[in-house]
């Protein structure tokens, strides 16, 4: 799938999010597991729109508990987005 928007990405993102809560993974988990896709998206994917390349040169910058503040602020966003 190619993500040509930021709405599109966050689309993508808030249903993985909402098949995570319905598959039982906790809170915890789910934050956890945030931070390892941004930690792989960052390795492995070159960003195709605007927002994902700032995403990612903030990761660069980062340390632990910042990357997981970004991760944490990304899903609360796609908590509030609405589908």
């Amino acid at each position: 799938m190619e993500i040509t928007s930021f709405d599109q990405w966050v689309d993508v993102l808030s249903e993985a999010l909402d098949r995570a809560k319905e598959a039982g993974m906790s809170d915890r988990l789910i934050r956890k597991s945030a931070v390892e896709m941004g930690d792989f998206l960052y390795a492995k994917v070159d960003p195709d729109i605007p927002e994902n390349r700032a995403l990612k040169a903030m990761w660069d910058v980062a340390d632990d508990p910042e990357k997981e503040a970004i991760a944490n602020t990304l899903i609360k966003l796609c908590a509030k987005h609405k589908h």
